[in-house]
């Protein structure tokens, strides 16, 4: 027995290694170019196109001047009101979706599979070919540079990933829990409501900061469907920076850091529920 765990113990070690060195090598490659907008967000744009390297000339000036014109009070509520309507909506929508098909008995055998497809489907169609048909939607409702313009489409966009995440929840969920609630009396929707939905909170944890996340970076659909500069949104922050004939590159580094700094942040104090939301149901037994 005790030669066993040493060999066990000794190929673990030799494995551990190599995946230790690609960790450390993705946390680099990660670091370091959020560490470079930061350090270059205190450099003026002619110190950042004649020496992006020197450490001369630091200085505050970059974020007073994003500060002064653009309006982050505004394009942060915009956005948290864009998000948090999507993304409620969407995991609504994704749970009633995932629910019916990890529990309901279809008579016809390729329902089922036809439905997963579809829903697979949605993840692998580039945002951008879905551009020109959302603008004509939006022209058609009417809704066209209002928050719906970006509601709608962010909404369908979530419910893919959403749906694929708690079906991988729902289908090793504990099919006892549900039958002794019927037998107690309860119906569809407290069984949906009462005995199911509680147990998946780190589940619905973890879609909703990666959804939130996803709205908040999001720039192609906003860049196209809002025209209001009172509707825009934080990832068209640093667009607004870039003129005509000219770049202020110090500013949208500055304006950058901005926007992902409450993304690190919520990232650093939530990262073990959106690690354990994604590994729920990924080990049996």
């Amino acid at each position: 027995m005790t030669t066993t765990l040493r060999a066990r113990t000794r190929r673990e070690a030799r494995y551990s290694t190599p995946a230790s060195i690609g960790a450390y090598l993705a946390t680099l490659l990660i670091a370091v170019p959020l560490l470079w907008i930061f350090f270059l967000s205190f450099k003026s744009s002619e110190e950042i196109l004649r020496n992006p390297l020197s450490l001369d000339g630091l200085s505050f000036d970059n974020y007073v001047t994003v500060l002064g014109r653009l309006p982050l009070g505004q394009m942060y509520f915009n956005t948290i009101v864009i998000a948090l309507v999507s993304v409620v909506v969407g995991a609504t929508v994704s749970y009633m979706l995932a629910f019916a098909l990890t529990r309901m008995v279809f008579k016809r055998r390729g329902v089922r599979a036809a439905i997963q497809y579809y829903v697979l489907a949605g993840i692998s169609i580039p945002v951008f070919i879905l551009l020109f048909p959302v603008y004509r939607i939006d022209l058609a409702l009417g809704i066209f540079g209002t928050y719906w313009a970006l509601i709608l489409p962010y909404t369908a966009l979530t419910i893919p990933f959403t749906t694929l995440v708690f079906m991988g929840f729902l289908t090793d969920f504990p099919g006892e829990l549900e039958e002794a609630a019927v037998i107690d009396g309860a119906g569809l929707w407290t069984v949906c409501a009462r005995v199911v939905l509680p147990l998946m909170r780190p589940v619905i944890a973890t879609v909703f900061i990666l959804n939130t996340v996803f709205v908040f970076n999001e720039f192609a659909f906003a860049s196209i469907l809002i025209n209001d500069p009172d509707l825009y949104t934080i990832s068209l922050a640093v667009s607004r920076l870039k003129g005509e004939y000219a770049i202020d590159y110090g500013g949208m580094m500055a304006a950058a850091t901005l926007v992902l700094l409450p993304q690190l942040i919520v990232y650093a104090v939530f990262q073990r529920q959106v690690i354990g939301g994604l590994t729920v149901g990924a080990v049996k037994g």
